[in-house]
């Protein structure tokens, strides 16, 4: 994985709001219509090739493929591991927590929703409808989208050529976050969690073993807090998070650190998010898993001071921070100044080396429906690139 040697690199969290001709088809798609799927496949191929030139005219050093041929960075999962069945959304067996349940009756899984519920009635529904029907495990896990993942990755890797980029990265879901509560046939939720992992080892091996940065997208580390009720004591939510670690150090065993670099947000929503649990809670739990770089939400308002922790917790020797610098969370874009300034304040504490600039999380939550208009995303991140040039020239001094 490349630091930043002689100047602050960028990059991002990965999801990039997609193209309407792709949107459309998987509309249809999770709609249960029938998709030429020979079609959606050209036209994600057309849309890799784009978005990829388009982050390096940004500025963007570290790139993705945007997930274009991702229903989203959680449900792709669906269409890649055995046991999991799709049920309708009635069905009393689904629980109600699933990302196929109705508003009405999810309202009432997180305590952030619960203290502001005339806000995210009006909200959650417009912003984050349900984007796959809901599904739950009724069979053994077993990972089974080989082919899906060869043709996702042999698409990105021929977009790259001939584009000047210092890397690619690829997000794939943490264990923890795959199917939470839809349990219906291990005997325990470890002995789940961790099947779930050794699916996902096959998927994070083939991405690093293409050449590219595995990114582990993880929400669930610090977003799981709101969701438990009532609210537990702090080192029995630790203990959870914890054994999901484990599982997916699990599934990251082979797998050089130096190639994986693990994503936190606190979850994608635009709202309050008064029940956020804290970064201190969980910084060393975050440092335990085995990656290089730790992808941390740092621009949000609810979650800005948090760059003083690092004045407490020691990054471990050849360790990198990524800290979001810029907030999908609002359109509007930050100053290139107030860019270089948070990058300066992790950089003074870390060291310049250690510190790549990203965004605190993706531009779109799936397929469906993106967090910000595509002119406001790109807007920000040649903010991000410019602010990242300023704090090169400080810190280093040209």
């Amino acid at each position: 994985m490349k630091i930043s040697a002689n100047r602050i690199l960028t990059t991002h969290v990965g999801s990039i709001p997609r193209p309407e001709s792709i949107r459309a088809l998987l509309r249809a798609r999770v709609g249960g219509q029938t998709v030429d799927e020979v079609h959606l496949s050209a036209r994600v191929v057309e849309a890799v090739t784009e978005v990829v030139r388009q982050q390096a005219r940004a500025g963007i050093d570290v790139v993705s493929d945007g997930e274009m041929g991702k229903t989203s960075f959680l449900a792709y999962t669906d269409e890649r591991l055995t046991g999991f069945v799709s049920m309708t959304a009635e069905d009393p067996n689904v629980p109600s927590s699933n990302a196929g349940g109705s508003w009405a009756r999810r309202i009432d899984t997180r305590r952030e929703w619960r203290a502001f519920r005339e806000y995210y009635e009006e909200y959650l529904p417009r912003a984050m409808p349900p984007s796959t029907r809901p599904t739950v495990c009724q069979g053994p896990i077993s990972y089974k989208g080989q082919a899906l993942l060869r043709r996702e990755l042999e698409t990105f890797k021929t977009a790259l050529q001939g584009v000047g980029v210092e890397e690619a990265f690829v997000p794939a879901i943490a264990p923890g976050m795959v199917g939470r509560g839809q349990n219906q046939h291990y005997a325990t939720e470890e002995e789940y969690v961790f099947a779930i992992a050794e699916a996902l080892k096959t998927e994070y091996k083939a991405i690093v073993d293409a050449g590219f940065i595995l990114q582990i997208d993880d929400p669930g580390l610090g977003e799981t807090w709101d969701m438990m009720i009532p609210e537990p004591p702090l080192e029995e939510y630790r203990r959870k998070q914890a054994r999901n670690i484990e599982a997916l150090n699990h599934a990251l065993t082979g797998i050089p650190e130096d190639r994986v670099r693990y994503h936190l947000c606190w979850g994608s929503w635009q709202g309050p998010h008064v029940h956020d649990l804290g970064l201190r809670d969980i910084a060393d739990l975050l440092l335990r898993v085995r990656a290089q770089a730790y992808s941390v939400e740092a621009a949000t308002p609810r979650h800005a001071y948090e760059w003083r922790v690092w004045e407490d917790v020691k990054l471990p020797e050849g360790k990198v921070l990524v800290p979001g610098v810029i907030a999908h969370t609002t359109a509007v874009v930050e100053h290139p100044e107030t860019i270089a300034e948070r990058i300066m304040n992790f950089a003074r504490l870390v060291g310049r080396e250690r510190v790549i600039a990203g965004a605190d999380c993706g531009f779109a939550q799936g397929a469906l429906y993106q967090r910000q208009h595509p002119s406001v995303m790109w807007a920000k991140f040649e903010a991000l690139a410019e602010g990242a040039r300023l704090a090169s020239e400080r810190l280093w001094r040209r």
